[in-house]
């Protein structure tokens, strides 16, 4: 979904979660306002948003803490509802949104969103194959891996990716998830991974170009 929702949007602001645009991400909600909110989204649209929550959530947060104003929109993919009225989700990221305005505070908060475009690029261009080479090469090496089964990946949906699962600090996440350019996410998300098990870069006729991690 690329198109601005016309209609305020659930929020889900969390204080550790930052979701990526073209990632799946499971996640169980047990707390009445949320299975409110997940009741309702289910009825309607099957969208809510998630926000990361501010610092300084711990003392509002039964309240209404402040979130930072970028989040992500995300489509219900999958919904299973439990024997305690919780729900087990897994949730699409769609795509980065602006928080404009909050118009619903009870039991949970809704606002109207605006999407927030990424700069464009072309998967052809081979400063994005070298990119994605460098990226995937480095995350192997992390893991202490030497190769894997090769897949086509779009470039941002590779990136995005590996900022959920090789970023675990929430802030560093959401630094890179504020950049309107893949490409330099994707090139500081590989220097954080060198940084991380102090690798030196790949030599250039890296072979791993279309693989997934």
């Amino acid at each position: 979904m690329k198109v601005t929702p016309k209609h305020p949007v659930p929020v889900f602001p969390l204080p550790d979660l930052v979701l990526f645009p073209h990632v799946i991400l499971p996640l169980h909600v047990f707390e009445l306002r949320y299975r409110t909110m997940v009741r309702d989204a289910l009825s309607g649209e099957r969208v809510i948003a998630l926000a990361l929550l501010k610092p300084g959530w711990e003392g509002d947060y039964q309240g209404s803490p402040e979130f930072h104003d970028l989040g992500c929109l995300a489509r219900f993919d999958e919904v299973e509802w439990l024997p305690n009225d919780c729900y087990d989700l897994k949730l699409a990221g769609l795509t980065r949104v602006h928080f404009d305005r909050v118009v619903r505070e009870f039991p949970y908060r809704s606002a109207y969103v605006k999407v927030v475009e990424q700069e464009p690029y072309s998967e052809d261009d081979p400063l994005i194959q070298l990119e994605k080479c460098a990226l995937i090469d480095a995350a192997r090496r992390a893991r202490g891996e030497s190769e894997g089964e090769s897949h086509d990946l779009p470039y941002e949906g590779l990136v995005n990716a590996l900022c959920m699962t090789a970023v675990t600090d929430p802030v560093e996440r959401f630094k890179l998830f504020e950049l309107d350019s893949v490409i330099e996410r994707g090139r500081r998300l590989r220097e954080t991974i060198q940084r991380q098990v102090r690798l030196e870069p790949p030599p250039p006729n890296c072979r791993y170009q279309t693989a997934l991690v």
